[in-house]
């Protein structure tokens, strides 16, 4: 079960997100490697928004591979390799989160690989 928290002497969320978010009765924990915008056969998706959903398609995947779903996400970080693209990934998280809130942190970078435009990690529990 998560529960998150919002402390009354700290700034509120910016976003569709949560300050902070607690495990509580934790029986199994889920790191999920950064996930590019790679389709099951290697190939890079095209353009931002393209490789926005395949990254949280196989986020999905990975969580059903465990017997788990967007409801067990606590945290998320994710790197986007251009400042513009910021909007439109947070409007595709969102379809993909519904009203489920995450810890999570969003930052600018370069990616390992110069056509990669996104990078998500994530930490689930059940």
């Amino acid at each position: 079960m998560l529960r998150t928290h919002t402390p009354p002497d700290i700034f509120a969320p910016i976003g569709p997100y949560a300050q902070a978010v607690e495990a509580i009765c934790v029986n199994r924990l889920l790191f999920i490697s950064g996930t590019m915008g790679l389709e099951p056969d290697g190939r890079l998706a095209k353009g931002f928004e393209a490789q926005a959903h395949r990254v949280w398609s196989n986020i999905e995947a990975t969580l059903a591979a465990a017997g788990m779903g967007r409801e067990n996400l606590a945290k998320l970080t994710i790197w986007l390799a251009n400042y513009d693209d910021w909007r439109l990934g947070a409007d595709i998280r969102q379809r993909y989160l519904g009203d489920h809130k995450v810890a999570m942190s969003v930052v600018q970078v370069g990616l390992v690989h110069p056509d990669w435009l996104i990078e998500v990690e994530a930490i689930a529990v059940g």
